[in-house]
């Protein structure tokens, strides 16, 4: 069997942003799981309009117009599970990254996401919501997930992280991966017999 496709989706395009660091970290801690296929997907390699459409993702027919669009629903479609790296923006999550969720549907449908997040409450609250919208976009939201509280902590004086600053968090990633390829495995399985 070919090895689960993992894309981890960097949720932030921000400046000075900090979502590259947790970005690469869970990044380097996935490539270990056994059998998959990892890549980063920076939202900054992707500017996409505003969703504008007339017609909605669920019920487009044909190719994506716009040609950032489509390579980005290319690389939603290869994908057999996903963890969103997400800040927390006033008790919610980037627009950025929301943009993105609706720019496509059939892409996501019927595959795993779990989420590693930052900010206030580790971001616990833009997770919340982010659960709710996959749900709609019909993927199935994983419990497991990495929440750093008070990433600002974190960083030295420059701006890096300190060495081991995300060692503590080593146990909920593993949880996290464990669960997303348990899922991704049946969840491929079952679109394959679908198919």
């Amino acid at each position: 069997m070919l090895p689960l496709k993992l894309k981890i989706i960097l949720g932030s395009t921000r400046e000075g942003r900090f979502g590259d660091k947790p970005a690469r970290w869970i990044f380097e801690e996935a490539k270990k799981k056994v059998g998959a296929e990892v890549e980063l997907l920076d939202l900054r390699d992707y500017p996409m309009p505003f969703f504008n459409d007339p017609v909605s993702p669920s019920y487009r027919k044909g190719a994506h117009q716009n040609p950032v669009v489509a390579k980005w629903a290319a690389k939603i479609a290869e994908a057999d599970a996903f963890i969103v790296v997400t800040p927390e923006y006033n008790h919610g999550y980037s627009g950025v990254l929301k943009n993105a969720l609706d720019h496509v549907f059939p892409e996501w449908k019927n595959k795993p996401v779990s989420f590693v997040a930052y900010g206030g409450v580790g971001g616990a609250r833009a997770v919340e919501q982010l659960r709710l919208v996959s749900v709609e976009l019909q993927m199935a939201p994983m419990r497991s997930a990495v929440h750093i509280p008070a990433p600002w902590t974190l960083l030295d004086e420059k701006g890096n992280l300190k060495e081991g600053a995300l060692d503590q968090f080593a146990q909920g990633a593993d949880n996290l991966l464990t669960q997303l390829v348990w899922w991704a495995d049946a969840l491929r399985a079952a679109r394959a017999k679908a198919a």
